[in-house]
């Protein structure tokens, strides 16, 4: 586990990072979510069936950070597989770009968010370097929306590049970019 001191040693309002039961917490990843995505209530009904759904997946694992008992941030993801909904609609876009083979042997991070309040102090970096650390594939994929963000600063000061740009999901608004790395990711 990893701790983020708040205002002294120890504190109560220390920030805390470790494994997450996903499926068991599912309500309170997606109100960070819904926060940190500005997510209606029916596309949170949508995403939980999601969440539950890929937890059920060989290698699925969730990592969480907690401040007094409370969840403001988490991290999952698996290993991928090319028959999963995700990697049909990448593959075209990574195929066009020439890194079709970036779908092999790597770890998805499927979802990543941390409660607007407590971005900028490392736990987004913290939670994505601690579940790569634990994978056994060698690189690592993920999507972000493709615009100059936060997020995809984030990724890129951890190694990640963008692989293909412009990738359009069914009933997503703004397109998105595939970015990946290699394993281990980078450190500060």
């Amino acid at each position: 586990m990893l701790r983020f001191p708040g205002h002294g040693r120890h504190q109560p309002d220390d920030i805390v990072i470790g494994p997450l039961d996903l499926p068991g917490h599912v309500d309170e990843a997606l109100a960070v979510q819904a926060v940190a995505f500005g997510l209606g209530p029916d596309e949170v009904a949508v995403r939980r069936q999601i969440v539950l759904r890929h937890m059920t997946f060989p290698g699925a694992r969730a990592f969480g950070a907690t401040t007094r008992g409370r969840l403001v941030g988490f991290v999952y993801g698996m290993p991928n597989d090319r028959a999963h909904w995700w990697s049909t609609v990448v593959e075209p876009y990574l195929r066009a770009q020439g890194h079709e083979d970036w779908l092999d042997d790597s770890f998805v991070i499927t979802e990543l968010h941390v409660h607007p309040r407590h971005q900028k102090h490392g736990i987004g970096r913290a939670l994505i370097t601690t579940i790569t650390d634990g994978a056994d594939q060698p690189r690592s994929i993920l999507s972000a929306i493709d615009i100059e963000s936060p997020a995809r600063r984030l990724y890129r000061s951890l190694g990640y590049r963008d692989l293909a740009r412009q990738v359009h999901f069914p009933s997503a608004a703004k397109p998105y970019a595939v970015m990946g790395a290699p394993l281990p990711l980078l450190r500060a």
